[in-house]
């Protein structure tokens, strides 16, 4: 798009919100994995004043995806990312696993009986709550899970 003033032609670049923090790791996918990542997480969320029910959805679900992670992507690097930015954070798991989650219909039964299968589901009622979102993402290298939560 263009504007015009006077005898000048300005172009007017649209404003597109911007990431302002965005920190990353880079770790094999094992049982150390887990508190390590999680402990980094939680040091930039600190760091980033981040309000506690913000922080505690994103250590939860930390958890719960590298996790995940650690149970059934196999071989490979995994991939965890922090960023904040246009009044949301987002939590991005990655890993070179073929497979793909299932995520939880919201109305969910889930069997009492069984002893896995609820997190996705946890991770994804609490991030709802606060107005956010719990997605899965397929790419060439494997999959990324993303959890979207307001900023404030």
């Amino acid at each position: 798009m263009l504007t015009t003033t006077g005898t000048s032609v300005i172009p007017v670049i649209p404003v597109i919100p911007a990431i302002r923090r965005f920190v990353h790791w880079v770790a094999d996918p094992d049982v150390t994995s887990v508190p390590q990542v999680r402990a980094r997480v939680r040091a930039t969320l600190e760091a980033w004043s981040v309000p506690l029910d913000a922080a505690d959805v994103l250590l939860l679900a930390v958890s719960e995806l590298v996790g995940n992670v650690v149970r059934h992507a196999g071989a490979g690097r995994m991939r965890v990312g922090v960023a904040s930015g246009a009044g949301w954070l987002r939590l991005d798991v990655a890993d070179q696993g073929s497979g793909l989650p299932r995520l939880p219909a919201p109305r969910a039964e889930v069997d009492p009986e069984s002893e896995g299968g609820r997190g996705l589901l946890i991770v994804q009622l609490m991030a709802a709550e606060l107005g956010g979102e719990l997605s899965v993402v397929a790419h060439e290298f494997g999959k990324s899970v993303r959890v979207r939560i307001p900023a404030a």
